[in-house]
């Protein structure tokens, strides 16, 4: 199955004076992790963020970039801009964006495409609002989420995507999907991989669940078979909360 990774959204929190600190304290805390380490900070932290995370096992993720190389797009940071910092990973599609920041699955292919060209790791996020599950329509709208963030993208690329299922509803709710929910989702879009390239490419990706994970759930969501980590919010701004989720990755 796909490699195991645990990568914090920090959102819009820490500042860049806090930052350094902070990773050295999450790199001790998971020493010895048996998966990925991640931190996906905001564009004022990553540079003290790279700078703290050379010599560890953490890599550095961004939370967004934009799909053109350069321009007058006043307030954007583009891929050549993240690759420069020596960030590894960088979300896209958030629902948070989607909602506040008119993202679209259109942008998002774009976005995922540059990402891939410029040697970058997307973890794209895809997931359904309370009123679409009520509606018996998640996996109708994760497949179409899934098809157009893969449109184009070749299966030598496709296996290096992250995909974190973030249902709407659980992200900082405090209510979080069941195990078995996740799964069934998780396993639905590797179905639709498979679907789309094959079951070899699909086993290769990396299936994360987001969405309220925390210390005391993720033993059982990290336990399925199809949830291969986890996009992890509130729980990341702690590191011994993080470290926690981190040794439930294995």
């Amino acid at each position: 199955m796909g490699k195991y990774i645990i990568a914090g959204n920090w959102k819009m929190n820490k500042l860049p004076s806090e930052t350094y600190d902070f990773v050295k304290e999450v790199a001790e805390a998971t020493k010895g992790a048996e998966c990925e380490v991640v931190c996906c900070t905001p564009y004022v932290c990553l540079a003290p963020a790279v700078e703290a995370a050379k010599g560890t096992h953490v890599k550095i993720g961004a939370e967004n970039l934009h799909f053109e190389d350069s321009g007058a797009f006043t307030g954007e940071v583009s891929a050549d801009m993240l690759a420069d910092l020596g960030v590894d990973y960088v979300i896209i599609g958030h629902s948070e964006r989607r909602a506040y920041n008119n993202e679209t699955d259109e942008t998002v292919n774009k976005k995922i495409v540059k990402a891939l060209s410029k040697g970058l790791i997307p973890i794209v996020c895809v997931g359904e609002s309370l009123e679409e599950r009520e509606a018996g329509i998640t996996m109708d709208l994760i497949s179409i989420q899934i098809k157009k963030a893969f449109a184009g993208v070749p299966a030598e690329d496709a296996v290096k995507v992250v995909v974190a299922y973030e249902p709407i509803w659980a992200i900082g709710t405090g209510r979080t999907a069941t195990d078995d929910q996740a799964e069934e989702v998780c396993c639905g879009i590797r179905h639709m991989l498979s679907d789309l390239y094959d079951e070899a490419a699909a086993k290769a990706v990396t299936i994360q669940y987001g969405g309220s994970m925390n210390a005391k759930n993720c033993a059982g969501l990290l336990a399925k078979e199809n949830i291969d980590g986890g996009l992890i919010g509130g729980a990341s701004l702690k590191a011994p909360d993080f470290a926690t989720i981190v040794a439930a990755a294995k």
